[in-house]
């Protein structure tokens, strides 16, 4: 199958659970006819404090071959996905550093009419997850594009993962110990992975009729 979305998914993530969120809406979305870009964003932290976390390192070093994000990733796509851990109930610097680098193509309106939605992971069942997604929201107000939310659909998976309707979202320290849940909340960044593609589909699909007519 075959469709005119261009994905693109762009991530932060430190120890790797963000990554299998953003791994799991390529699917989704590739499987859903999409053509995908996996990005992740640039790391800002300094090389002593990761190295003090083996964990860390380890990820970094071994996403390495991911390509990192540019604002022509953005203009390419017209459907995105943002993935990032919750830092105090907010984005994390990573991640916000790339967005405030994108005022040239939100002021071109290249950003504007593309579905937007966001996934993110927190350690705690309470770790800030519905506030980070909010607060990345905001961000697609300003650009002008269309937020796609999770809302209650493909319900009996959803509820499994935790029934978050603003966004795929993860708490590690209950996935460490449920397999079940685990599970429902990958199958459930594949379910919106797809979702985004048939809307961002949708929608070129509309641009293009109104240019021709």
């Amino acid at each position: 199958m075959h469709t005119d979305a261009r994905i693109a998914v762009i991530y932060y993530s430190a120890t790797g659970t963000v990554h299998r969120l953003a791994q799991a809406f390529v699917d989704g979305a590739a499987d859903a006819g999409a053509e995908v870009r996996l990005r992740r964003v640039a790391e800002l932290a300094p090389e002593h404090v990761i190295d003090a976390k083996p964990q860390w390192r380890a990820h970094l070093d071994a996403t390495g071959d991911i390509p990192v994000a540019t604002l022509d990733d953005l203009r390419w796509a017209n459907g995105y996905a943002f993935g990032t851990p919750t830092r105090f109930g907010n984005i994390c610097s990573q991640l916000r550093q790339f967005l405030d680098t994108t005022t040239g193509p939100w002021q071109a309106e290249e950003l504007a009419d593309k579905p937007a939605t966001g996934f993110t992971a927190s350690y705690e069942e309470h770790g800030g997850q519905e506030a980070t997604l909010l607060s990345l929201y905001q961000t697609f107000h300003h650009w002008g594009s269309i937020i796609l939310p999770t809302g209650y659909l493909n319900y009996d998976t959803a509820h499994v993962a935790g029934g978050n309707p603003y966004g795929v979202s993860q708490v590690e320290s209950r996935a460490s110990r449920d397999p079940e849940y685990a599970r429902a909340v990958l199958e459930t960044a594949c379910f919106q992975g797809a979702r985004l593609t048939r809307m961002a589909a949708a929608l070129a699909a509309a641009r293009a009729d109104s240019k021709l007519g």
